[in-house]
């Protein structure tokens, strides 16, 4: 995770190694040095009754190895066949693009980076459900 930079707003909690970090009174930047670092924003966090989706699935399941609560190697299967099953909803060119890198995170343990690509594909996911595609 080398060179994360988190830009932080004024009192927004951010967790790092399992420890929870509140920024003071002012926007800050910080920059992130130790490789493979488990970072999480707290606003970003998927609460387990918002679990409801394919894509949200997956997104949790990472979200429980950068708060410590899941071993890395264990979810790293639940999140590959996670990948998996969603590369067979999600056909079109941008999605496949996303679910690659979310795999090339994961064989590179970089699990915010996997976090990161799965939650741009939640639009995409709220765009189908709704229109039951």
């Amino acid at each position: 995770m080398s060179g994360l930079v988190l830009k932080l707003a004024p009192h927004e909690r951010v967790l790092v190694n399992g420890a929870v970090i509140e920024n003071g009174d002012k926007r800050t930047r910080l920059a992130i040095l130790t490789p493979n670092a488990n970072i999480l924003r707290l606003r970003d966090a998927i609460h387990p009754e918002e679990v409801n989706t394919p894509v949200r699935r997956v997104c949790y399941i990472a979200q429980l190895v950068l708060s410590g609560d899941a071993k890395p190697d264990e979810a790293r299967l639940q999140l590959m066949r996670g990948v998996e099953q969603l590369s067979l909803a999600l056909t079109d060119h941008d999605s496949r693009a996303q679910l690659a890198a979310v795999t090339e995170a994961l064989l590179d343990d970089q699990f915010y980076q996997a976090l990161k690509a799965l939650r741009t594909l939640l639009p995409r996911e709220a765009r189908l459900l709704a229109t039951g595609s």
